[in-house]
């Protein structure tokens, strides 16, 4: 059996190699296909699917609840519309799939996000103050010719993602709502999907093309990288003067807005869920989120299977009036096997129900994280509850332990140089993220091999000496790492 599970199961260790576990771990729970004939590009199987829709039907609930509504865009930009904000367009057309011409029609392309979408009918709707603040999302699959190497939900051609498109009537509304979006990433990707992040204010020669600023939120990955997660940015006007988006105060002076947008990028959180919670054995998947949440493992020999089953189904049925996702697996397979299998796919919690159970009225329940067993009383079922928030809340304690011990103050070159080849994430005193400090950041990518990654967003650290690269005095407290 043991030979068997080595061969079928998890080979590589996560502590000794990311990169081969997470290939392993994707594939064999079932999560995608990457032997789809175009490069950069996925199928994502029916397993990864059902967690996806899970973890959008919380984002999407979250938006909602703060005022914005959903939409559905075309998937296809007009040229002209990426030609209108010069920032934006050099940004992004190195990255522009284009679609062959069709005769008599301007050059379209896939979208690669969706702004110069979105402003065009802005520009159409928006009248007068009252038609703000403006809050509009689509969820949508975005394209990106990608020419780094891809890797599957991590980087590729094509991610499925959240975008909320904002306008307002002043710069202060705007900067509550990237504020706003910092929470909502807090609330639903650390607080639910239990991924602790670094609210990154990029340097202004990282910022999202055509934005004021940007804030990006960065997760530490188990090989000590960094992985940008859901981004906010403040747009400013640019887009609004591009666009000509203007309303009407109450004044009736004409005005234009200012935007925002935030982009949530849910195929690429899972590859940070996966990352995060998962052990040697494959998967573990938080509670919220597990498509199945209890897994019923019936234990049965011809004479009492009829019993059994009856029972199990009785359990099934309990469980789901009260709002948990459960299954039971009525497979031909040996009880190890399917205990080995639900294991490698993450579902948090599995009830073990055989006659020994079905005669005391209790059954086995066990904890996919912790990986222990206890017994619980059929009339206790509502505690399954309780249990899969204490599920969550563990699996986040580790995953908070783990992002800050990651992180160390470094007050020389040497201690940034020993933090970063330690697969650390360095936070040192630096002279500016503005353009000022330009040439001490190309000293770290070129001497370190790392880069700046930007100050906390969401709170002002003050730094306690000079810049850690040139001597001067330290305007900022900045945080430095590998990324991908």
């Amino acid at each position: 059996m043991a030979k068997e599970k080595s061969t079928e199961g998890i080979t590589a260790k996560k502590s000794e190699n990311f990169s081969e576990w997470y290939s392993q771990v994707i594939e064999k729970a079932d999560i995608v296909d990457i032997r789809y004939d175009v490069k950069g590009f996925i199928v994502i199987k029916p397993w990864g699917t059902m967690i996806i829709e899970k973890m959008y039907s919380l984002y999407e609930k979250e938006l909602q609840k703060l005022g914005h509504k959903p939409c559905i865009f075309p998937v296809v930009i007009p040229e002209k519309n990426f030609k209108k904000e010069s920032s934006h367009v050099k940004g992004f057309t190195p990255e522009v799939f284009w679609l062959e011409k069709v005769q008599g029609e301007d050059r379209i392309a896939l979208r690669p996000t969706s702004e110069t979408a979105f402003y065009q009918m802005y520009s159409l709707w928006i009248r007068g103050h009252r038609d703000l603040p403006l809050k509009l999302y689509q969820r949508a699959n975005i394209f990106r010719y990608e020419t780094k190497a891809t890797r599957p939900l991590i980087r590729g051609r094509e991610f499925y993602w959240i975008e909320t498109h904002d306008c307002f009537a002043s710069k202060k509304q705007a900067e509550m709502q990237v504020q706003e979006d910092i929470k909502t990433t807090e609330k639903i990707m650390h607080q639910k999907f239990g991924i602790p992040f670094l609210p990154m204010k990029r340097p202004m020669w990282d910022k999202f093309a055509g934005a004021e600023y940007t804030i990006g939120s960065d997760v530490i990955m188990p090989d000590g990288k960094l992985i940008q997660q859901p981004s906010t940015h403040l747009l400013g006007q640019n887009f609004s003067k591009a666009f000509n988006i203007k309303f009407k105060d109450e004044n009736e002076k004409e005005e234009f807005v200012w935007q925002t947008c935030y982009g949530p990028a849910i195929s690429r959180i899972l590859a940070s869920v996966i990352s995060t919670h998962g052990d040697d054995k494959g998967l573990i998947l938080p509670f919220c989120i597990s498509p199945i949440q209890i897994i019923i493992i019936p234990i049965y020999s011809k004479e009492n299977k009829e019993k059994i089953l009856s029972e199990s189904k009785k359990i099934k049925e309990n469980l789901l009036s009260i709002g948990l996702n459960t299954e039971i697996d009525e497979s031909e397979k040996r009880p190890g096997e399917k205990y080995y299998e639900w294991e490698l796919k993450g579902v948090p919690l599995r009830i073990e129900l055989g006659e020994k159970e079905l005669k005391e009225k209790k059954f086995t329940l066990f904890e996919r994280d912790i990986m222990k067993k206890q017994t619980v009383k059929f009339s206790d079922l509502k505690n399954l509850i309780k249990i899969g928030g204490e599920f969550d809340r563990r699996i986040k304690e580790k995953a908070d332990k783990f992002a800050k011990d990651q992180i160390v103050y470094c007050k020389t070159k040497q201690e940034l140089k020993k933090a970063i080849e330690d697969k650390k994430i360095a936070k040192v005193d630096f002279c500016s993220i503005e353009k000022s400090g330009e040439k001490c950041a190309e000293y770290i990518e070129k001497e370190i091999g790392a880069e700046i990654r930007g100050v906390m967003g969401n709170i002002k650290e003050i730094p306690k000496g000079n810049c850690v690269i040139c001597g001067r005095k330290a305007d900022e407290v900045v945080y430095i790492g590998k990324s991908y």
